[in-house]
């Protein structure tokens, strides 16, 4: 109930009761339109439209204006649906709130630049594609390590050898190393071949073998 009291010029007026912050933003009807919830892919996000309105350009922007325009649905929740991934919008929407971009791990930067061209948010646009340049240009900066093999293998094999090279190896050399006479046989011509693969993190000893019939030389110039 409302209490009477005197104001400064000595008339009774009405004195309303204090009212709880949730009152007061109902009252107001200012406050509880402030908060925008959004269903992005079957994942609810709460934000402000202060948050969302950052870019004007943004088709969030064109969300919060409610632009007759912009064909958007609500859920039961009263939502706005947005088909698109929400592992990929928390980073976008992170970025509007403080303007920084933080990716989660395992989020890669095309991925967001897809989001931030779909959401049209310009400044995130081209800091990502700046991010990726840099990320490019250091990765060509990196020297190509290979590894290589000297593999023995007699005439018949080699066909065979070559043809089954897997795993990144690429054929590089072939010596011919004369022949070997095994009793009661023809003498077999006997090769060097020299193989290369990329290294990629990987221990030498972990990598595959181009064929199981060549035989790896252990020391160099042995059955030289």
């Amino acid at each position: 109930m409302a209490e009477k009291g005197l104001d400064s010029n000595g008339s009774v007026g009405r004195r309303c009761p204090a009212l709880s912050p949730g009152e007061r933003m109902q009252s107001s009807g200012t406050g509880s339109s402030k908060w925008v919830r959004l269903n992005v892919g079957g994942t609810y996000f709460l934000t402000t439209r202060q948050t969302l309105c950052r870019d004007p350009k943004s088709f969030l922007y064109r969300l919060c204006q409610a632009d007759p325009d912009l064909d958007s649905d609500k859920d039961e929740m009263g939502a706005y649906l947005i088909d698109r991934d929400p592992a990929y919008f928390g980073p976008v929407l992170n970025y509007l709130r403080h303007g920084k971009l933080v990716l989660n791990r395992g989020l890669a930067e095309e991925g967001i630049l897809e989001e931030a061209e779909f959401y049209n948010i310009t400044s995130l646009i081209k800091l990502v594609k700046d991010k990726i340049r840099e990320r490019d240009c250091k990765t060509a900066q990196i020297p190509v390590k290979h590894v290589y093999r000297v593999l023995q293998c007699q005439e018949e094999e080699l066909t065979q050898m070559v043809s089954t090279m897997s795993d990144g190896w690429k054929f590089e050399q072939l010596v011919s190393i004369g022949s070997s006479y095994n009793y009661g046989n023809e003498d077999q011509a006997e090769f060097l071949c020299v193989v290369s693969k990329e290294l990629h993190n990987q221990s030498y000893g972990t990598s595959s073998e181009p064929s199981e019939k060549a035989k790896i030389l252990q020391e160099q110039g042995s059955r030289m």
